[in-house]
């Protein structure tokens, strides 16, 4: 999100993460979507998994009808053995006037129901939602993702110009839908100043023939304000320091470190000054560091940067020159960046002192000025206070910077710029671009629609004003009261769970409670979005224009960069989310102690209020434990209830917490993907959070059946509630990837492979093994088990 950007201190600690914005499909989103938290009246079923099967056309086509037609639905023989209504059943009479048109799908399937079906329009259709995704043909107990996702694998081949695909990214493509029908209705009464400008910044974005008109001039004009640069033309080599500190002020760009305004994970009651290392140009150190492994990429990346450069004006040969310093230079950088597996304990990491004692940690850079230009117009002094979280890697790149020639330290700068002003460019970078990308991610060329580019960039530019306009068009009333009367469930499950843990200390436990007591949760949106003078406020100094977009981002940049400054001077606020209302995803953060669960993600195939509560809590419910568990993962049981960072366990617990941990390092680490082994070290927090979340929805539901009773079973699918839950959790994550993306995410996300999201999670399980009757030592249950809570 990049509206009042937040550091989520040890990074977003999130359910999953978004599609990569290079990554957009051409395939257009259907309008549909099933009842759910949402109650938009113009979507029906995005869940829609098994299209042209002989089920499909029976339940969708057929079943409907016979419903409304047929009161008694048991007059259909072929229906009467799939629901089980039995032999001289008072609903079943012995001849049926439907029979003759229904004889040929007689014997269509086995009849594996119980008495107490569901057999309500929503039950059928979701039963054969996930009936389609199952393979049959493989034991659970042997490989339950394939049993639970074979059949949506084979359904769902890759959608052209997608790099992964699964239901958090075919949610969001409905979302997107939605997002660009309220953005294009002009004609819409009563809208905000902000959501008016929120249309304005689209329309701009849409409006290609200004943009083709324009072509790189923008950009090029932005160079020479800066100084120009050694490709094109004169450059003042002079002016290293100027140059950074316009790069990283009102451009928003970081080019050596990142600096920014966060909570202060010591005193939770304060904002302060960050400094951290800051990112590449590829996503992680690694594709330089192993040149052998990842030639295809390197050479992709330089040819892409050559590219920008002949497009900016300079010659092929002077451009190949020049990048291929830049891309020497970055791997220099990615040498002394420091690794995120070694990143994760923040006591360590963590690095309080005043701007004055930066000149001594890395003198390259005048700090003062820097801090100053950054920052503005809040004054500051040398006793300022900054917490830096890279210092060793702070004190390298001073040492790089003061011996590395001036000349490419400004190409470097000015490259970073180019690199994020390249999709608001013409259509010849924007090719540029995707022929990077296709090699990046494995994508199949593809013509990306214009709409889809311009909806991401107005949700990451206004995305609070666009997400008044969806929570407006799509979230029912009782939507927040339902969610957080889950999260309740979620929570006292949770809290009782505790009891249980052996190898935590009573006192540390009864911390550990309280904490979780003190969770703050946010669901929906954030309240003032449902206000107009408040959403107007914010978005007060923001100025669009409908007909230049480079000139709207330029002008959001600079309205960053104002209110980034201007929460230094305040206390940190709680309701300042990180995540837009339409996100398809959720987060905790520690040093708030607060978990939230945008609107967007509240709907199927994660919920839906006509669900069988299985699938619900298997579903969203899981998410919702999977966000709470963040609160006690390696990294989320160093803050306390309170939100800061401080040792409130006994050693004798952290020890054991230690040793818990370790075992899941090892079990996931041992786990490959196309043969490369996952990084148990990176992914523990993730994989940490998916077995407690997974455990503490299974328990809130099992909580939900004693407290009011066995719930009607989904027909046709042979399967108890309690395994129902289970496959309902797996299919969530069912999902298809191209071995490039494949490959850019074990490297670099910190969620574990949809795959080992699940076999990894169940396979600590004692209550899937016990539904599923596996046996000893089965794959799916393994006799030594990773536990934590």
């Amino acid at each position: 999100m990049r509206f009042l950007p937040e550091r989520v201190p040890y990074g977003k600690r999130s359910m999953d993460l978004p599609p990569h914005p290079g990554s957009f499909s051409s395939a257009t989103a259907s309008s549909q979507s099933t009842t759910s938290f949402h109650s938009a009246s113009h979507v029906t079923s995005h869940f829609e998994i098994i299209k042209g099967t002989r089920m499909k056309v029976l339940w969708d086509r057929l079943f409907s009808s016979l419903l409304l037609t047929f009161p008694n639905v048991c007059s259909v023989p072929s229906v009467d053995r799939l629901f089980c209504c039995g032999d001289g059943s008072p609903r079943t009479p012995q001849t049926s006037s439907v029979y003759t048109v229904l004889r040929n799908l007689d014997g269509f399937t086995q009849s594996l129901c119980h008495p107490g079906s569901c057999l309500t329009g929503p039950c059928i259709t979701v039963a054969g939602a996930v009936m389609g995704a199952l393979d049959r043909s493989v034991d659970p107990c042997h490989d339950f993702y394939n049993f639970a996702c074979g059949g949506w694998v084979k359904n769902n081949p890759l959608p052209e110009g997608k790099s992964r695909w699964g239901p958090f990214s075919n949610l969001w493509e409905h979302n997107m839908l939605v997002m660009k029908h309220l953005l294009e209705n002009t004609t819409m009464k009563g809208l905000s100043k902000a959501e008016e400008k929120a249309q304005r910044y689209y329309q701009a974005c849409m409006n290609e023939s200004k943009i083709e008109e324009l072509g790189a001039k923008p950009l090029q004009q932005l160079i020479s304000h800066l100084g120009g640069w050694a490709l094109n033309g004169p450059w003042d080599k002079d002016n290293f320091q100027e140059v950074l500190r316009k790069v990283s002020g009102s451009l928003r760009t970081s080019p050596f470190f990142t600096v920014f305004v966060s909570t202060d994970s010591k005193n939770s009651n304060s904002n302060v000054i960050q400094v951290d290392q800051s990112s590449l140009g590829l996503p992680s150190r690694d594709y330089y560091l192993n040149k052998t492994a990842n030639e295809k990429y390197l050479t992709a990346y330089l040819n892409f940067l050559v590219e920008l450069g002949v497009l900016l004006g300079g010659t092929e040969e002077a451009s190949q020159t020049m990048m291929a310093e830049i891309v020497e230079f970055e791997t220099t950088l990615a040498n002394i960046t420091v690794p995120q597996e070694e990143r994760r304990d923040e006591e360590l990491i963590y690095h309080k002192m005043k701007v004055e004692d930066l000149k001594t940690l890395a003198p390259a850079v005048e700090w003062m000025p820097y801090l100053i230009e950054v920052f503005k117009p809040v004054p500051l002094n040398q006793s300022e206070p900054v917490v830096v979280y890279a210092k060793e890697y702070l004190q390298k790149v001073s040492d790089l910077i003061e011996k590395t020639n001036k000349s490419l330290l400004n190409n470097y700068m000015v490259m970073k710029v180019v690199r994020k002003m390249v999709s608001v460019l013409d259509q010849r970078f924007q090719d540029a671009e995707q022929r990077f990308l296709e090699v990046m991610y494995g994508t199949k060329k593809s013509c990306t629609p214009r709409w889809k580019l311009c909806v991401s960039d107005t949700d990451s530019a206004l995305g609070f004003a666009l997400g008044a306009m969806f929570v407006k068009d799509t979230f029912a009333e009782d939507s927040k009261d339902i969610a957080e009367e889950m999260v309740g469930e979620i929570k006292r499950a949770f809290e009782d769970s505790l009891k249980d843990v052996s190898w935590m200390d009573a006192e540390t436990k009864k911390a550990a409670k309280e904490k979780a007591d003190a969770i703050y949760n946010m669901v929906g949106y954030p309240e003032f979005i449902m206000n107009a003078t408040k959403l107007d406020k914010v978005f007060n100094d923001f100025e669009v224009v409908s007909e230049l977009y480079f000139q709207n981002v330029m002008q959001y940049y600079n309205f960053s960069a104002r209110v980034t400054a201007d929460q230094l001077r305040k206390a940190p606020n709680r309701n300042q989310w990180s995540m837009t209302p339409p996100t398809v995803n959720a987060y905790y953060n520690p040093t708030k102690n607060e978990m939230v669960l945008p609107a967007g993600i509240l709907q199927a195939p994660f919920y839906s209020r006509s669900w069988p509560k299985a699938l619900n809590f298997g579903g969203i419910g899981v998410v919702m434990g999977h966000e709470l568990t963040h609160a006690f993962d390696d990294q989320g049981r160093e803050y306390d209830k309170d939100g800061n960072l401080r040792p409130w366990w006994k050693n004798s617990s952290v020890e054991a917490f230690k040793r818990q941990a370790q075992c899941m390092v090892e079990q996931y680490g041992n786990y490959s993907i196309n043969q490369e082994p996952l990084n148990g070290k990176h992914t523990l927090g993730e994989n940490i959070a998916d077995n407690g979340g997974l455990k503490a929805a299974y328990k809130a539901y099992v909580n939900w059946i004693q407290k009011n009773g066995e719930e009607p079973m989904l027909p046709a699918l042979g399967m108890t509630n309690h395994q129902l839950f289970f496959v309902g959790f797996a299919q969530v994550w069912c999902s298809v990837r191209t071995p490039e993306s494949s490959h850019e995410g074990v490297i670099t996300d910190p969620h574990s492979p949809s795959r080992f999201r699940v076999i990894g999670t169940i396979s600590n399980s004692r209550e899937f093994s016990k539904h599923f009757g596996c046996r000893a030592n089965a794959p799916m249950n393994p006799k030594h088990k990773c536990e934590l809570w």
